[in-house]
């Protein structure tokens, strides 16, 4: 196996064991709490790795502003949004709605940027859905505020990634990372004041908080190592694997267990998910998570640049911001 498919795989595991710490952490912090911490302590590595020629002085310096603060408003909502699904429902079953993103990326693409879609991709969208009907049943069982929040991560996480595709190449690292960040932490730390949802973390869900800063900022460096090693095409489908982990780490951590229907639609899941990032027609959508806003404006320039190395004639498309964050693309 390629060292670049190993790194892709080792950073979407680390991307879930973040989930799942963050799913533990709930029960004591509020959701403002965790969003506003775990930015900020996402930021140390991102720090470490600022490209050169660009200072984070100038970070408010843009060239679109209205796009790059509609990105902080939908970044922020999407994050809010996929921390509480987190918290309050099983981790495979906020996995499975959140994967929904591409669907709403389609709709948004056609809808606004006036695309074109194939129809074997439309069939492939809606055996996605499908799958995520499979697994939460409407109708059949009884849905929370979780379910309806991890739909909204998709969305926003969706309006995230177009507009991250209109204005990756033509504003800097730390004007992308900062404007996110700087929407995250003013938002949360406001509610947090204002709804009285604060409490002092204890030394021990402090040391929880930086490893989540610490493993997410592991998970950017393998992403960018492995878009480096290989082609695109080979690391999108392995964000599927995080349907595994969520199903793994709810098992053993939270008694969660999906029953035989569940499997059958997270089966579904991942295999169209699959087709879709593999399809002729489709940008590749990567999606990776943790660090301000969506992981991914670290790893905007090099997934970019090595995919125009590797494969010139296929767009690779940025995470979705939405499950934490975790983003980086363009529109070719």
């Amino acid at each position: 196996m390629p060292p670049g498919v190993l790194y892709a795989f080792a950073a979407y595991a680390l991307y879930s064991c973040c989930d799942a710490i963050i799913k533990g952490l709930g029960h004591g912090l509020s959701v403002y709490e965790l969003a506003f911490f775990t930015t900020l302590f996402s930021l140390v590595p991102v720090f470490l790795t600022t490209p050169k020629g660009e200072n984070w002085l100038y970070f408010w310096k843009l060239k679109n502003p209205l796009l790059v603060h509609l990105r902080g408003v939908s970044g922020v909502l999407g994050n809010l949004c996929i921390i509480f699904a987190f918290v309050t429902i099983p981790l495979a079953e906020a996995y499975s709605i959140a994967f929904l993103a591409p669907i709403f990326i389609v709709l948004i693409s056609v809808t606004v940027l006036k695309e074109t879609v194939s129809l074997p991709r439309w069939l492939i969208l809606a055996a996605s859905f499908i799958g995520v009907l499979i697994v939460v049943r409407p109708g059949f069982r009884d849905l929370s505020l979780g379910h309806l929040a991890a739909l909204g991560s998709a969305f926003f996480g969706a309006i995230t990634t177009t507009v991250l595709r209109r204005v990756a190449k033509e504003e800097t690292r730390v004007s992308l990372i900062g404007m996110a960040t700087l929407y995250i932490v003013v938002v949360n730390g406001t509610l947090m004041l204002v709804t009285g949802a604060v409490r002092v973390p204890t030394w021990t869900e402090l040391a929880w908080l930086m490893l989540i800063g610490a493993l997410g900022g592991t998970g950017n460096m393998l992403f960018i190592a492995a878009t480096r090693a290989v082609q695109a095409s080979r690391i999108a489908p392995l964000q599927y694997s995080q349907i595994f982990w969520a199903i793994l780490f709810g098992a053993v951590f939270y008694y969660e267990y999906p029953d035989a229907v569940g499997i059958v639609g997270l089966f579904v899941i991942v295999i169209a998910g699959i087709l879709n990032v593999l399809s002729g027609d489709a940008r590749l959508r990567i999606f990776s998570r943790n660090a301000p806003a969506g992981a991914g404006p670290s790893t905007l320039r090099e997934a970019e640049r090595a995919a125009a190395m590797q494969a010139p004639d296929t767009p690779l498309e940025d995470p979705i911001a939405g499950a934490s964050e975790a983003t980086a693309s363009s529109e070719r």
